[in-house]
């Protein structure tokens, strides 16, 4: 009896890490250059069933059937790193990575690596994101537009490379890493960005005018938030069911 009471309470603490992170992705829907996050669920713990002989004094005839399950337990989450669609912006500093790569940026805890290609010219005429970080160059230093980019034509070409009027100003960093949900972290304290070390991978192609869309599909979202609520009610009414059992066994035996 017990034993489906933890069931049941574990999936209701599962089910709301789970509405947690669908919230949290819902919330990004429209975050360029956003990677929606997962949460797998585990076993929350496992029991032995042993089956009991007839003499119950008779220890050696105990015989192990198995393991029981004791519920569920949300699992630490990862991210997924698939690319979202491309949409046209037409802005000269919108940046997207068609392919693998990331964006390095500079920030306050030290480099980062983002999709999020919003970026803009700051009041010294550097090169920085939406948050206001630094973007960096092929060469790590962070990229200063000459003062004729307020007027003139900035050109990205699909490598990276900056120009302004013709004239080649720096070329974007590109990171690149072979498996980024095992070297990437999300840093909660650089906005949608990332901590890890690159490797020397081949990166994708730069497509200026353009915006990587959060990998994010709203209606299939609604729908996991909507089953992930029912769960939680079935979860809740077995908590309510195992609790009275639990009296009536306690009332029962308190009387014999």
């Amino acid at each position: 009896m017990i034993k489906g009471l933890y069931a049941a309470a574990s999936a209701m603490l599962a089910g709301l890490d789970r509405q947690n992170t669908l919230s949290h992705n819902l919330a990004n829907v429209d975050t360029p250059g956003f990677k929606q996050l997962l949460t797998p669920l585990d076993d929350f713990d496992k029991t032995t069933v042993l089956s009991l002989p007839k003499n119950r004094a008779d220890l050696a005839g105990l015989r192990l059937l198995g393991t029981l399950g004791l519920g569920v337990d949300a699992a630490p989450e990862t991210t997924d790193f698939t690319q979202g669609a491309l949409k046209s912006t037409g802005q000269p500093l919108d940046l997207a990575i068609e392919g693998d790569g990331f964006f390095r940026v500079q920030t306050p805890a030290g480099e980062r690596y983002t999709r999020d290609g919003r970026f803009t010219r700051d009041a010294a005429g550097g090169l920085v994101t939406v948050d206001g970080y630094a973007v960096l160059s092929s060469a790590g230093a962070p990229i200063t537009l000459p003062p004729a980019a307020l007027g003139g034509t900035v050109s990205v070409a699909a490598d990276g490379t900056l120009a302004v009027d013709a004239n080649e100003v720096a070329q974007l960093g590109l990171a690149s890493f072979d498996d980024p949900a095992a070297q990437l972290t999300r840093d909660p304290l650089a906005g949608n960005a990332f901590a890890g070390t690159p490797g020397n991978g081949e990166v994708g192609r730069v497509q200026q005018g353009y915006l990587e869309t959060a990998n994010v599909n709203p209606a299939q979202l609604m729908t996991q938030m909507l089953a992930v609520g029912r769960a939680y009610e079935a979860a809740q009414q077995l908590v309510q069911i195992q609790d009275e059992l639990l009296g009536r066994a306690i009332a029962t035996i308190s009387r014999l």
